[in-house]
């Protein structure tokens, strides 16, 4: 039997907001990236390889959890952090990623198509008020589990804790 690894540092971590699916994301004895840090390396534009974000220290981890990204000054100032550990850990430089001027996750009148036929495979359904009834977090997290490679369990679980 599987044993279970203790809570992250982010399960009651006072001002952001963190899933309870995210306890179970674990991969090669790590876990992942949280959807919050996630959400915000989008926003900056860097991609974040696990390799990577495990070489951070707690404290980092915790800062890119809290740190706000909301105005051009903030994205910039979390680019720049996110740059210099990233560097300072690896010697590389961060790997870029595009920044989507208008995610999926924003709009509020679609329910994203790829979310929508990840919702039919799994016989589930989410109608528009629901949706927009999300907070931007858990939309973005809805359509990351319906893109990436996880079992529908994953979005299955994560449709539950927000009352779908």
């Amino acid at each position: 039997m599987k044993e279970k690894m203790e809570d992250s540092e982010f399960k009651n971590l006072k001002g952001i907001e963190y899933f309870d699916f995210e306890e179970d994301f674990v991969e090669e004895n790590m876990r992942c990236i949280p959807m919050i840090v996630r959400f915000k390396m989008d926003a900056a534009g860097i991609k974040l390889k696990l390799s990577e974000w495990s070489k951070f220290t707690v404290e980092e981890r915790i800062q890119l959890a809290l740190q706000n990204c909301d105005t051009v000054e903030e994205v910039e100032s979390y680019n720049n952090f996110l740059s210099s550990i990233i560097k300072s850990h690896t010697g590389n430089d961060a790997t870029p990623l595009a920044i989507d001027p208008k995610p999926d996750w924003k709009s509020l009148n679609t329910i994203p198509t790829l979310l929508n036929e990840k919702l039919i495979e799994s016989n589930q359904s989410i109608n528009i008020s629901q949706w927009e009834n999300l907070s931007n977090l858990q939309r973005f997290a809805l359509i990351k589990l319906s893109k990436e490679s996880h079992e529908s369990k994953n979005l299955r679980i994560a449709l539950k804790e927000f009352g779908l």
